[in-house]
């Protein structure tokens, strides 16, 4: 399992938008992640509240998620989204860190089944929580 956590760890910490994101992985093993993500004015979508773009969000969370998924001890060391749905519940506050935890709970042939919420430091009131599908092979 070691293995695959570090190798998921090293597929998250090369993907150039992560990177550019500012993202961070900081806990992940077992079908669990948490990223976070610095505020950064380079990311604001709305200049007059100065509130994170929701785009930054939705990556954030679609990345963690895909990590989580990774380090699952029954899924693939890749993996790519199927499908996302993300509810927005408020605007992330400015100048605070965005942190996502993500949750693979279920696994089949084919598909992984994850859940994430997203918070920021004020609160723990949800930015936002997905739940999602991704792609896995299990070699066998």
């Amino acid at each position: 399992m070691a293995d695959k956590t570090q190798l998921a760890r090293q597929f998250i910490e090369a993907i150039p938008h992560s990177r550019a994101l500012g993202m961070e992985l900081t806990e992940i093993g077992d079908g669990r992640a948490v990223i976070v993500m610095p505020y950064d004015t380079k990311l604001i979508g709305d200049p007059d509240t100065g509130v994170i773009h929701g785009g930054a969000v939705s990556a954030l969370m679609d990345t963690c998620c895909g990590a989580a998924v990774m380090s699952h001890p029954s899924a693939p060391s890749s993996t790519a989204t199927i499908d996302l749905r993300i509810d927005y519940m408020r605007g992330a506050t400015p100048g605070q860190t965005i942190r996502t935890t993500a949750t693979c709970h279920h696994v089949t042939r084919n598909v992984a089944f994850v859940r994430a919420v997203a918070t920021d430091d004020e609160t723990e009131t949800p930015v936002a929580t997905a739940s999602g599908a991704f792609t896995v092979e299990i070699k066998r």
